[in-house]
């Protein structure tokens, strides 16, 4: 597929409730930082961006083969909204350029659902496309890059999923994919990702 867009794949977190790094999981022999960079970069964006805090070493050598740029996030313990914070801060004023954002938790992730998102944003009057949680949507999402345009809200744990759930139903591509659902926080998570073959078994 080819877009003019620009891809940030949020893999800072520290995993505390998990007690492992969730971004070196794997499914069938790949991590899931691999996974997520890997289908990003099919999508052919103009950049990849991948955000990097905890476990950044180990992160660094799974996407060795990957053309894509480290952002290092320092403060990366505050939550999701520094991350984004950290990645606007590096991408390069271009206001008509759509941003493909997501992260390195949701093992049920495919190519599928990032096309779903790009070519739906292109036609949404909010130029947005987010997956449906509930009640609420939220990453893998597409978000136009003025979005960027003031870092200082990307603070803490606020990202952009209280701005797309004020978007009308109208305004916005609402993607449904209950898979996407399940994201990696906790073991009993890691578990239901295994008995569905989305993560392999861990050993013992």
């Amino acid at each position: 597929m080819k877009s003019t867009h620009l891809a940030i794949v949020l893999a800072a977190g520290g995993s505390t409730r998990l007690g492992r790094p969730k971004q070196l999981l794997t499914r069938a022999g790949e991590t899931l930082v691999h996974r997520a960079a890997r289908l990003a970069s099919e999508m052919s964006p103009e950049r990849l961006l991948v955000v990097v805090g905890a476990e950044r070493d180990g992160i660094e050598r799974s996407l060795h083969n990957i053309p894509c740029e480290f952002i290092d996030n320092p403060q990366w313990r505050e939550g999701l909204g520094t991350s984004l914070h950290a990645a606007g801060q590096a991408i390069v004023a271009r206001l008509e350029a759509p941003v493909l954002i997501l992260g390195c938790d949701q093992p049920a992730l495919e190519l599928r659902h990032l096309q779903a998102l790009l070519v739906g944003a292109q036609t949404a009057p909010s130029r947005c496309a987010a997956t449906v949680h509930g009640e609420r949507f939220g990453v893998p999402a597409v978000v136009p890059f003025d979005w960027f345009a003031h870092p200082d809200e990307l603070t803490g744990d606020r990202g952009f999923g209280a701005r797309l759930s004020l978007l009308g139903p109208e305004a916005i591509c609402a993607l449904q994919a209950p898979e996407l659902g399940l994201d990696i926080d906790t073991v009993d998570d890691l578990r239901e990702a295994a008995s569905r073959q989305w993560l392999d078994p861990l050993p013992g």
